[in-house]
């Protein structure tokens, strides 16, 4: 048996990148997987890589900058399986741009999804949570929320955002059975982090490897174990924390340097 057997799971952002390892993770590990986000066929094939594998999982299309699907993306989770044990906010954007350069619209976006997008998740989950007796949440925060990301001053302030949600939320729900925590990506093999840091170039690889001690960019699923960890059971006196999975970046001194030194 799985450390989530029988626990329900919404993921979202799970089309691509590190959502979509967390789901298969989470489902390897026994949840029931409500996977989301905006791109129907993506979720097509997560769902079926789930059964293939003997997992159970459901998607429901969400764009988590409308308030109405993130309230019926929880509802049909707690619909299909009877309640909701667990959420992974994932879904998230990234604009890796100079401040004086970025737009409002830039701006707007990155806010709408990053902060209220997670909000929203956060709101109706607990409703959920509070209903069946307890839970646990995880968000995902970012490297840039705590360090300094040039050219991420926007992202990174959003990011910062997710974690002052996270850990007032812990405290506040604490006495009510509901543990959130946030995990902190360090570059992880995604759409967004190819872009970005041009991962399928070797020099942009290359860089994007060397701010990591280990020197290498991470896996979706090596993220996917950690949120797994964090909901189960073996982590129950755990709360209001931030977990960088970052290969060692933040514990780095020369790491900013580095980075400001390559832009």
């Amino acid at each position: 048996m799985g450390m989530l057997t029988g626990k329900v799971a919404i993921v979202t952002g799970a089309s691509s990148g590190i959502g979509f390892g967390a789901a298969l993770t989470l489902a390897a590990e026994g949840a029931k997987v409500v996977a989301s986000a905006r791109r129907a066929e993506q979720g097509a094939k997560l769902i079926s890589l789930i059964k293939d594998k003997g997992g159970e999982a459901t998607w429901v299309s969400a764009d988590v900058r409308v308030e109405s699907d993130v309230r019926n993306l929880v509802r049909a989770a707690v619909e299909t399986y009877g309640r909701l044990d667990c959420a992974f906010n994932n879904a998230g954007a990234g604009i890796m741009k100079p401040l004086h350069e970025t737009t409002n619209d830039e701006y707007a976006l990155l806010m709408d999804i990053n902060v209220r997008g997670t909000f929203w998740c956060m709101k109706y989950e607990l409703e959920a949570m509070l209903a069946s007796g307890g839970g646990s949440i995880v968000n995902c925060a970012s490297v840039g929320g705590t360090g300094a990301l040039p050219g991420l001053s926007i992202y990174s302030a959003s990011k910062a955002a997710v974690l002052a949600l996270s850990r007032n939320a812990a405290v506040e729900y604490a006495q009510r059975g509901i543990r959130v925590n946030a995990v902190s990506p360090g570059v992880v093999e995604s759409e967004m982090a190819t872009t970005g840091w041009r991962l399928d170039d070797p020099q942009g690889r290359a860089f994007a490897s060397g701010l990591h001690p280990m020197n290498r960019v991470g896996k979706p699923e090596e993220i996917g174990n950690v949120v797994a960890f964090l909901f189960s059971d073996k982590a129950s006196f755990l709360t209001g924390q931030d977990v960088a999975v970052d290969g060692g970046l933040l514990a780095a001194a020369n790491g900013a340097t580095l980075m400001l030194n390559a832009r």
